[in-house]
């Protein structure tokens, strides 16, 4: 039974304020989870569904990549995010023809992304040719026929292939492969904007790009801190590992410039006391921190800590590990001896006093995890903030041991997988001469275009082809009214969705979207039968995934086979690669990974384990550092902090509790108290008083970067326990306000938590009449 989409779209006038919450999670999360299901998918399909996620030979879920235990699992293995992301995946609501010849593109460019994304699944191609008003369908094969003719109409440079962490494993190896076949190393991902910076940090310091810990070093943790994430809302099982590192005598410490609910209280919906009780209590100290300000913290927090190992040597430092196996502890000792605790003071907002007891529970702790998310990788100083905490972790030899080591919690499901499987912009020599020993082909030298140079690439005309694996580009990048124009002279963007989303109606001159299968769709229109994918969690497990519910429509075509078709109706099927072979079992597809990819021997075996295998992690495994030196590195960074002009604020961007990246599922963000409205600025009090407004003003929001300008209009300000000084607005409604050029050093990471923004007050303006 096909269920109807909700015509109402967001009201900014129906906004409600009410008070923030001091627990996440409990009944309510249960109530809301299953409401979403049922409302989506009905009683049945939604059962189903869940009773399978994140279950052993089950469906991944769709939603964060936190990952599943190697033991006991419990039946309701997911949390309310996460049955929201299947909900949405799940639903019943189909888009087809009669959808797209109602709508006109001019009239859903007037839709919010809520609007869009809850009309449900789209059913059957579509394609927008020169001139034309409305989407259309189309046939597979002339869709396919389409796209090769473009690709072979332009040069490799100016094609590019995008992809969202939702792909899995065997879509990603394939994808990169045909963008290499073509000749272009053009392969910008979600990545760029989110955790690029923790890999510019982890790679040239304990050489590799990834977490060191497992779920169970988590649990075992002696002590944690938490530091610019909001688990509650976007990890939620995370916490109950955080819960279990309670139980288990472990302390944990927030770092973030919001009182976020998840961060001080978990009611567990799976326990009576999580149910109908107070919770568990999780932080033991929390630093409400300025934006920008951890460099801060963390080189003070090392300052204390060779302070109190120079009064009392070798309480703190761990000289064994460091003289076995790092390089620069001189240096660093040398910059951290001496400190300015005023400047330190007001680059953090934080007293002496408080920095120094959490340096204190540091000095005790014989086995400590820093986690960390966007909070930290989105300034022009995240990479060296990152490289502080490695500094940290290495003064106490916190790698290879239980309890111990680097935690970047990634967001999206597959998002670490897809760069194991070669989609990046900057692919190593030994990857690409793999892959030209195992295919019989030539892959592309010349590094290619990340996510923000192909903003700017399209803002120069310099894409012809665009092809979006996932994701929504035009809503997900900075500079968003320039990218949006941009766009919309491509010659060809191609879209391989599941639901209408602000990308195509964002469109090129010819644009088409290719109906896909989800994570918890089944997969069996195959010779050799029902196949099976694989992921790779923040913790660098790989385990399978498959779905078990009847597709919505008989026209989606899983991602493996629509990228290989892609591939033969470009390259011919006298092309050296097997397409057609891996499209037909995707067995075919795990062999070549084996024979191409280090860690993947006997892949298909290992997946068919009950929890999967672990791929190699130096540092944990033996603590060992794959470096350029062979050593993990102590490295010194300027102190550097984000400082306003006078009379502006620091802007920070945030996700809702109904959010997933731009998915909106809902307007409820309950853990703030905030309902039925989205265009807010969180505000300390004092600086509303200071900069001449009130609680609930209307204002125009204008940032300033590089002596420009870009504005946002219509925000109401909500006075909120921010720190001062520091603002918050919602992503993505707040990226009209990101300049390009404001991004992370080195890593090229959009500044999302860096916007320098000054309030005016909004006044209605009359459109201007040509």
């Amino acid at each position: 039974m096909t269920r109807r989409a909700p015509v109402k779209d967001i009201n900014e006038d129906d906004l409600v304020i009410g008070t923030p919450k001091k627990a996440a999670a409990g009944l309510e999360a249960v109530v809301v989870a299953l409401d979403r299901g049922i409302a989506q998918a009905g009683v049945g399909r939604t059962a189903r569904a869940l009773l399978r996620l994140n279950q052993r030979n089950g469906t991944d879920c769709p939603g964060c990549a936190w990952p599943e235990s190697t033991g006991h699992r419990k039946t309701a293995e997911f949390c309310e995010n996460g049955a929201k992301a299947v909900a949405e995946e799940n639903t019943l609501r189909t888009v087809g023809a009669e959808f797209w010849a109602e709508h006109s593109l001019a009239d859903l460019a007037d839709k919010t992304e809520y609007w869009l994304g809850n009309q449900g699944r789209i059913s059957q191609p579509v394609v927008v040719r020169p001139g034309d008003s409305h989407y259309s369908p189309i046939a597979w094969e002339d869709a396919f026929a389409l796209i090769g003719e473009k690709i072979r109409a332009t040069t490799p440079d100016r094609t590019v292939f995008y992809t969202s962490g939702r792909t899995a494993n065997e879509t990603a190896f394939l994808y990169q492969l045909f963008a290499r076949s073509i000749g272009t190393n053009n392969l910008p991902d979600c990545s760029n904007m989110c955790h690029e910076s923790s890999g510019s940090a982890l790679n040239p310091t304990i050489g590799i790009g990834k977490g060191t810990v497992s779920l169970d070093d988590i649990h075992v943790a002696e002590l944690i801190l938490v530091v610019g994430q909001n688990p509650g809302t976007n990890h939620p099982r995370m916490l109950s590992a955080l819960a279990d590192c309670k139980a288990n005598g472990g302390k944990i410490v927030a770092v973030n410039p919001l009182p976020e609910a998840g961060l001080f209280n978990f009611k567990d919906p799976q326990t009576p006391t999580g149910l109908v009780g107070h919770g568990v209590p999780l932080a033991d100290e929390y630093l409400q921190i300025k934006v920008g300000g951890d460099l801060a913290l963390f080189q003070a927090l090392g300052h204390l800590l060779l302070e109190e190992e120079a009064r009392v040597p070798g309480s703190v430092v761990d000289q064994e590990f460091i003289d076995a196996n790092t390089d620069g502890i001189e240096a660093y000792r040398a910059a951290r001896a001496e400190i300015d605790w005023v400047e330190t003071e007001k680059a953090t907002g934080l007293s002496r006093l408080e920095i120094s007891v959490v340096a204190k529970m540091l000095a005790a702790s014989n086995a400590t995890i820093i986690c960390w998310a966007l909070g930290l990788t989105q300034q022009p100083h995240s990479v060296n903030t990152l490289k502080e905490i490695i500094n940290l972790l290495l003064l106490q030899g916190n790698f290879g041991k239980p309890g111990a080591g680097a935690c970047p919690v990634r967001g999206h499901s597959n998002v670490q997988g897809d760069r194991t499987m070669g989609v990046w912009e900057k692919p190593k020599e030994a990857m690409l001469a793999a892959l030209d020993a195992e295919f019989g082909i030539v892959s592309p030298r010349e590094h290619g275009l990340d996510s923000v140079n192909t903003v700017e690439a399209f803002e120069n005309d310099d894409v012809d082809v665009f092809v979006s694996m996932g994701g929504n580009f035009a809503l997900a990048c900075s500079d968003t009214d320039a990218l949006e124009a941009a766009m919309q002279r491509v010659g060809l963007t191609v879209h391989i969705s599941t639901k209408p989303n602000r990308s195509h109606v964002m469109h090129g001159v010819t644009s088409l979207i290719l109906p896909t299968l989800g994570r918890t769709d089944t997969d069996d229109k195959h010779p050799a039968g029902r196949q099976v994918l694989s992921v790779e969690d923040s913790m660098s497990m790989v385990h399978s995934t498959q779905g078990r519910l009847a597709p919505v429509s008989e026209h989606l075509l899983a991602e493996p086979v629509i990228v290989a078709r892609m591939a033969r109706a470009t390259l011919g099927d006298d092309h050296p690669v097997d397409w057609k072979e891996m499209a037909e079992d995707y067995d075919v597809i795990r062999d070549h990974i084996a024979r191409v990819l280090p860690g993947f021997d006997d892949f298909n075996k290992r997946l068919r384990d009950k929890n999967g295998f672990v791929l190699p992690n130096p540092p944990r495994d033996t603590r060992s550092f794959a470096t350029d030196i062979g050593r993990a590195r102590f490295t010194v960074s300027p102190l550097e902090y984000l400082t306003p002009p006078p009379g502006h604020l620091i802007l920070q961007t945030m996700r809702s509790h109904d959010q997933y990246n731009t998915t909106f599922y809902g307007l409820d963000d309950r853990y703030r108290g905030i309902k039925d409205g989205r265009r807010v600025i969180l505000i300390h009090a004092d600086d509303v008083t200071e900069l001449g407004f009130a609680d609930r003003d209307l204002v125009d929001v204008i940032s300033t970067f590089g002596g420009q300008e870009r504005r946002a209009d219509k925000f109401r300000l909500v006075v909120y326990p921010t720190p001062r000084g520091c603002a918050a607005a919602y992503f993505p409604e707040a990226n009209q306000l990101m300049h390009r050029e404001l991004v992370a050093r080195e890593s090229n990471t959009p500044g999302y938590k860096a916007m320098s923004v000054r309030f005016i007050p909004h006044e209605d303006r009359l459109p201007v009449l040509s």
